[in-house]
């Protein structure tokens, strides 16, 4: 039997609010992210209809490939991929979240694209923390998280809502765990030592994102569960 994307997020819905009753949260702390990359935008439509408000595309060109059909759905978008400086105009300019803030230079230019932007609020954004040590991942470095935060609270334009991992894949969930209590507990001595409030957690794919809700994450990023399986172009 076909499972349609509507069946599919009231499955994920189910394991949400299941994972947040074990650990004793609410499920309506936690924001199910549809990471739609690679999926066409009858699909983010699709989704939309049955009740997804939060989308996540990796790559900047992509998004604008999909972002006429898409115009004027009151959605939220999330830039959740590697982000490189050349490129951050336009993921200023097109989305609304930019998830994936690894360097003070590229904070300095989204800054910069988002004072081109109508007045609004500051664009949300999120420091990626390179926790698993792999030369193809991206993000700050631990020792650099605090000074990279303290830089972007700089940046009137800016708004530092929280932080960001993609650790290591790895088959039992159990064992990507310490990964997400990593960038709770750096989330946390970030708390004290900025002052503020850093709400947002944002960790957790298809096959893991029960054991991130464990740890406290608030935002899981789902494709390949809510989707189906990403068809790459050849």
């Amino acid at each position: 039997m076909l499972t349609t994307i509507a069946d599919n997020l009231t499955r994920l819905h189910e394991r949400i609010a299941a994972a947040a009753q074990r650990a004793g949260r609410s499920a309506e702390e936690i924001t199910l992210i549809g990471v739609s990359k690679t999926h066409p935008a009858e699909k983010i439509r699709e989704a939309f209809q049955s009740g997804l408000r939060h989308f996540g595309e990796n790559r900047v060109q992509e998004w604008e490939g999909k972002r006429a059909a898409l115009a004027g759905l009151p959605a939220t978008w999330h830039l959740i991929g590697h982000l490189q400086s050349n490129k951050a105009a336009r993921a200023a300019s097109a989305f609304t979240a930019i998830d994936s803030l690894d360097d003070w230079a590229l904070a300095q230019r989204i800054d910069r694209a988002a004072a081109e932007k109508p007045p609004s609020e500051p664009m949300r954004v999120l420091i990626e923390v390179h926790l698993g040590g792999e030369e193809t991942k991206s993000g700050v470095a631990e020792g650099e998280l605090p000074a990279l935060a303290e830089k972007v609270l700089q940046l009137e334009r800016l708004h530092l809502a929280g932080l960001m991992c993609i650790p290591p894949f790895l088959e039992d969930p159990e064992e990507v765990r310490p990964y997400f209590a990593r960038l709770r507990h750096l989330r946390d001595a970030l708390k004290t030592r900025l002052g503020r409030r850093l709400p947002v957690l944002s960790m957790g794919m298809s096959h893991d994102f029960e054991a991130a809700i464990q740890e406290g994450a608030t935002e899981v990023r789902v494709g390949t569960a809510l989707f189906g399986t990403r068809s790459y172009p050849q």
